[in-house]
């Protein structure tokens, strides 16, 4: 029986079916058809991403056309207002993707978690002072936090580690058209609802914005994929390979059984590799905090409010270009530290631009370089989904743990900007050196991997000579198995 039949085997004997294989002509045919559907529907994360995002953002819309006036906010009261949605979106991270890893329908749980964001969105167009706008912006960050770290570990579940990089890529494409898309979204309302029906322009953006996400909500429910093993529209052979392919990639099950509800997380939290991930990602997105501030930053250029977001919009467009062609080569590649490092670069030589001069062509031009660091980031968090493989409840806590600590890193980047300032050439030099602490974070996880990939030949070198012919390392993975670095 070679490999192939053996993983076959595997699999069918995990979930009670026939072992039977597959003829290979075959295989192909119905991966193809898999991949298609899958595709498809996976594609509806991108545009659940872009409401995730205008949701979050459109206060930095909403405060060039008065709402930190109307509101009578201290420019430190309006930076709490942009940070209290990160407290409760770090709480609520790791036991929503605990429960998501349970529920057999995570389609139905992300619809309604979106249901429920949109409906709070909507509510920021009623406040009327300080409080009332940090307990919205509060329990938005909380409703939220099932988004992100769900989609992340649903596409973990249907994509090989080889196709993962690109297909995060095109989720994360959602939060740079969302960047581009709520500039646009946010000149139209606010230079034609002022006034409408009583209310100021900035208070119908979170309307309008609101009530679209949970009309989005509705429809996510019934397209998004479930698990390979029960997703509505698919055909059975499609589904067991699905998850053929999956127990293929790392010669493991993609399941957990034998584990408890809290299994994972002990896992998670006993793996040091967790925490070096953690940090890093938190002094990533320090770097990164410019995106809050974005129609602000595009605003030292000196133009009126309309043109400000319109110009706000191209840096973003040509960061989703550049997303996608680092994640397609990533993948081709099978590299990660360098496609991360990489688009830092650009950001850092974006932030040394707009330290350096006051020219407005030469900002402009900074700000396509800044927006265009996020292409590393897309590829960071495939990385995290790639070097903790298996169990998937480990994983789930593992992309959980990762991207909630990281969010401290918001919190800190709300205050990092002072709206005061002229040129904001401080602020610029802190997140400079946040990308500096990334690229070494980044270069020492790499390191520790490479040991590992070490001890995995060494491993199999030692049980070849000592006779043994099995299908697993001591480690538990297929013999063959490496992280990618």
């Amino acid at each position: 029986m070679d490999s192939v039949e053996k993983t076959e085997a595997q699999q069918h004997e995990r979930t009670g079916g026939p072992i039977t294989t597959m003829d290979p002509a075959r295989r192909v045919q119905v991966e193809k058809s898999l991949k298609r559907k899958l595709d498809a529907r996976c594609s509806v994360f991108i545009l659940l991403y872009i409401m995730n995002y205008l949701d979050r953002n459109n206060i930095a819309a909403a405060r060039l056309k008065g709402l930190q006036a109307d509101l009578n906010l201290s420019y430190n009261q309006y930076a709490t207002c942009l940070s209290i949605l990160y407290v409760g979106y770090i709480l609520m991270q790791v036991p929503s993707n605990m429960a998501i890893n349970l529920v057999s329908r995570p389609s139905l749980y992300i619809g309604c978690s979106m249901l429920l964001w949109g409906l709070v969105s909507t509510l920021s167009g009623i406040v009327n002072n300080f409080t009332g706008m940090v307990v919205i912006r509060f329990f938005l960050g909380f409703v939220e936090a099932a988004f992100l770290p769900g989609a992340l570990l649903i596409l973990s579940k249907w994509y090989t580690r080889r196709e993962l990089t690109t297909r995060n890529a095109l989720l994360f494409c959602g939060n740079l058209i969302s960047n581009a898309f709520s500039a646009l979204v946010g000149a139209g309302v606010l230079s034609n609802m002022q006034g409408v029906l009583g209310h100021a322009a900035w208070r119908w953006l979170f309307f309008i914005e609101g009530a679209a996400t949970m009309f989005i909500a509705v429809l996510a429910a019934f397209i998004l994929p479930d698990l390979p093993h029960n997703t509505r529209g698919f055909t059975e052979e499609e589904r067991y390979v699905a998850q053929l392919r999956m127990t293929e990639d790392v010669g493991v099950a993609d399941s957990d059984e034998g584990q408890t509800v809290f299994s994972g997380l002990i896992m998670a939290l006993k793996d040091t590799k967790v925490y070096l991930m953690m940090f890093t990602l938190t002094a990533y997105v320090v770097g990164l905090s410019f995106n809050a501030f974005f129609p602000t930053l595009t605003g030292t250029l000196g133009f009126d409010y309309v043109p400000t977001l319109l110009m706000s919009a191209p840096p973003w467009v040509f960061a989703c270009l550049v997303s996608l062609l680092n994640a397609w080569h990533a993948d081709r590649t099978q590299d990660k530290f360098w496609h991360i490092t990489g688009p830092i670069v650009l950001g850092l030589a974006g932030f040394i631009i707009s330290m350096s001069t006051l020219n407005v062509a030469a900002r402009y031009v900074a700000l396509f370089l800044q927006a265009s660091s996020y292409a590393g980031f897309i590829v960071f968090y495939s990385w995290i989904s790639s070097s903790f493989p298996r169990p998937p409840a480990k994983r789930a806590v593992a992309i959980a743990m990762i991207n909630a600590f990281s969010q401290l890193g918001n919190v800190a980047g709300s205050y990092v900007w002072d709206l005061k300032a002229d040129g904001y050439r401080k602020s610029y030099g802190i997140v400079t050196a946040m990308f500096g602490v990334t690229i070494v974070g980044c270069w020492v996880f790499r390191m520790v991997l490479v040991r590992m990939n070490k001890r995995l030949e060494e491993a199999e070198e030692a049980e070849g000579r000592s006779g043994d012919v099995g299908d697993r390392t001591t480690e538990g993975m297929e013999k063959g198995f490496r992280y990618l670095v």
